[in-house]
């Protein structure tokens, strides 16, 4: 199955995705596209497998263990108050991981509902030249955090 997961973690292997951040021991970290909330990342295994319990046990809480060391990149870089993590698979079913970061500034009707919530269509789109401060600060923090 060849999924926009499986495409993603393709261009991350051969150097062609704009938005990787960095490999990580259970896959690559990634800006989202579009940035709903900047900062927005994801985190893609490497392998792809369909889904969480398709992993064992082992390789399961080391792709949790990375997305929790994405989460305390975002909040010690953005400022952010807290993080909210997903594993859905629907729409793409491969596995994934959403990592957003939530700021004290949010607009009050969307500092508390999921990040759905918000318009992604109106959402600005990944800029190499604007991400890359953050993108190049989160990929230190991760180097350091996997040392």
């Amino acid at each position: 199955m060849s999924t926009a997961i499986h495409r993603r973690v393709a261009a991350c292997r051969e150097g062609r995705d704009p938005t990787c951040i960095a490999r990580v021991p259970s896959g690559w970290a990634v800006l989202g596209d579009p940035q709903v909330l900047r900062g927005y990342c994801l985190l893609l295994p490497d392998p792809v497998v369909p889904h969480l319990n398709a992993l064992p046990p082992a390789l399961q809480a080391g792709f949790l263990a990375d997305m929790a060391r994405i989460g305390d990149a975002l909040l010690e870089l953005t400022g952010a108050v807290r993080i909210n993590y997903a594993l859905f698979g629907n729409l793409e079913p491969a596995l994934h991981a959403h990592v957003f970061p939530r700021r004290a500034d949010e607009p009050e009707a969307l500092s508390t509902v999921h990040p759905w919530s918000y318009d992604w269509g109106r959402a600005p789109r990944h800029d190499p030249a604007a991400d890359e401060p953050l993108r190049a600060a989160l990929a230190a923090r991760l180097a350091a955090a996997n040392t």
